[in-house]
């Protein structure tokens, strides 16, 4: 098996896990090519939308940078260290950053007020090692949407767009990447793609105020994009958003998005949709995803190796797989231009130059 390539396929997974331990299988991972984390929540703290009490009271800021420093040291290069730090849900680095504000502040608040707490906010983060936020949500949500209650930013397409502007300008400004998601907007989804096969219902016409608002956080210059784990009957009635090429089509061509693509949790119900996980992987970078976020005790080893197995039976193309890790390795780099620490928002500003080649 070609050592570039296993290689590859190890550089576009992110395993996620819900401790602040690198188990064996991530270790692994790293040691052979892997150069991303997500620090993640349990099935409860992701369903209540907050972390347990328990992890709040022995979490310190020391646990996230020692990871954080292991991970790199164990990759031999800089390392995507990702989290789920939502605006109105789940806020994995709970009080060890600054709070930015409700979801009803929110809407009280001017744009440069909201850049600036995100700001703050992320420059804390980054000081923990974390250069990788997976958000802001900018579905705009109309109607019954349980896997998104509490957590996206309205009905209103102007004000889900100012406010995540705003949160993508100050985060980027601190030298973390922000990913939108989740493409092309899940408006209504009555059924938790994590556990049930999810469609997102009506014609195209229905998408148009979603898809205006990642035309503007596209056109702030985000750095990366999350499709979601939904069927869009509309777009293709065959596949979720993470694993077609007709909604990452969209994205590309339509929209022009250039940078990172991230898929959602290929774990879940609404994206295997029957299908092993290995051949889901396959099928979301064949789509045009570059990054697949997936469970660390998923296996990890046998989902690289079915992305080298289908490199090399002609189901995936060879240059699919290297431009794809390509592109995760250039963020990663990018990602980790500025030191751990970040001083003031001079140097913060700095950071906020990342390569051409990371779009």
């Amino acid at each position: 098996m070609s050592s570039e390539l296993l290689r590859a396929a190890y550089s576009v997974l992110l395993p996620a896990f819900g401790d602040l331990t690198l188990d064996d299988n991530v270790r692994r991972c790293l040691s052979r090519g892997g150069v991303s984390i997500l620090l993640g929540e349990t099935r409860e703290e992701y369903v209540g939308r907050d972390m347990s009490a328990a992890r709040k009271s022995v979490e310190s800021p020391t646990d996230f940078i020692d990871i954080a420093r292991e991970a790199t040291s164990l990759a031999g290069s800089p390392v995507l260290i990702a989290v789920d730090q939502e605006l109105a849900g789940i806020q994995r680095l709970h009080q060890l950053v600054p709070a930015v504000a409700s979801r009803e502040q929110l809407k009280h608040l001017g744009s440069q007020d909201i850049e600036q707490r995100c700001f703050e906010m992320a420059r804390v983060a980054r000081s923990l090692g974390v250069n990788l936020f997976l958000a802001p949500i900018v579905d705009v949500v109309t109607g019954a949407n349980p896997w998104l209650h509490n957590r996206h930013l309205g009905a209103d397409p102007v004000e889900v767009s100012r406010i995540s502007c705003a949160f993508i300008r100050g985060v980027q400004r601190a030298g973390v990447i922000a990913t939108a998601k989740h493409f092309p907007g899940h408006y209504v989804t009555e059924q938790d793609p994590a556990i049930a096969e999810a469609s997102v219902p009506g014609p195209l016409e229905l998408l148009h105020d979603n898809l205006e608002v990642f035309k503007e956080v596209i056109a702030t210059g985000v750095k990366a994009v999350m499709p979601g784990p939904a069927v869009f009957p509309a777009i293709d009635p065959d596949h979720s958003a993470s694993t077609s090429s007709k909604v990452i089509a969209v994205l590309r061509y339509t929209l022009g998005f250039e940078g990172l693509i991230i898929s959602d949790d290929l774990d879940a119900v609404s994206i295997l949709r029957g299908n092993s996980l290995t051949d889901t992987a396959v099928a979301s970078l064949a789509a045009g995803a570059h990054l697949l976020l997936v469970s660390s005790d998923s296996g990890l080893d046998a989902i690289a190796e079915a992305i080298v197995t289908a490199v090399q039976d002609g189901v995936l193309e060879r240059e699919v797989l290297l431009g794809a890790a390509t592109r995760v390795r250039e963020l990663a780099a990018a990602g980790a231009n500025c030191a751990l620490s970040i001083p003031d928002a001079a140097t913060a500003s700095d950071c906020a130059a990342f390569p051409a080649s990371a779009k």
